[in-house]
C-alpha cells in the first residue's frame, strides 16, 4: 500500500481519492488511478497537489471513479471562472442534518412568496422594496443550497440514477 502524499493531504482530489481506495484498491495508488481514468499519474499528481487545476472532463471522470459527486460542486463553486461567482459551495453533510436544516428553512417559504407577490404586484422593484427583495433572495439561496445538498448525498449514495 502505498504512504500518505503529505504535500496533497489536504487537497479535496486527493481525500476523494483515498476515502475511494477503501472500496477500491487500485485507486491507493496514483498509478492505478491512471489506469482507471485514463488521466496521466503525473497529472493526477499535479491536480492533487494544487499546482494545476483539472480540466472540466477530468473533474466528471474523477467524480464518477471517486463516486464523490462533490468534487463537481468544488470544481464549479472555487475552480470555474464561471461558476466562482454563480454556484454555491455545498458542504457534505449526513443525510439527517441536511434534512432537518431544509426543512427549517423551508418554513419561511410562505413568507417569501407573499412578499415577493407584494413587491412583484405592481411590475417593478422600488428602491424602498429592494432591501426586502434581497433578503428574499438570500432565503430562496439557502433554500437551493440545501436542496442541492440532499441531491448530492443522493448522487453520492446511489450514483447518477
Amino acid at each position: 500500500m502505498p504512504k500518505m502524499a503529505t504535500k496533497a493531504a489536504d487537497n479535496v482530489f486527493y481525500k476523494a481519492r483515498m476515502a475511494a481506495a477503501s472500496w477500491n484498491d487500485r485507486l491507493a495508488s496514483r498509478e492505478g488511478t491512471s489506469e482507471l481514468t485514463g488521466i496521466d499519474r503525473t497529472r493526477l499528481a499535479n491536480i492533487e497537489l494544487g499546482t494545476v487545476n483539472p480540466h472540466p472532463d477530468e473533474v466528471l471522470m474523477l467524480a464518477d471513479t471517486y463516486n464523490a459527486p462533490e468534487l463537481q460542486n468544488h470544481f464549479c463553486s472555487r475552480l470555474c471562472p464561471l461558476g466562482i461567482g454563480t454556484v454555491n459551495p455545498l458542504k457534505v453533510e449526513e443525510l439527517e442534518a441536511v434534512v432537518l436544516q431544509m426543512l427549517s428553512v423551508m418554513r419561511c417559504l410562505p413568507e417569501v412568496k407573499d412578499g415577493i407577490i407584494d413587491i412583484a404586484a405592481d411590475g417593478v422593484i422600488d428602491d424602498n422594496e429592494r432591501e426586502r427583495m434581497k433578503e428574499y433572495l438570500r432565503m430562496l439561496d439557502e433554500i437551493d443550497n440545501k436542496i442541492q445538498s440532499l441531491k448530492m448525498l443522493y448522487r453520492k449514495q446511489f450514483g447518477k440514477d
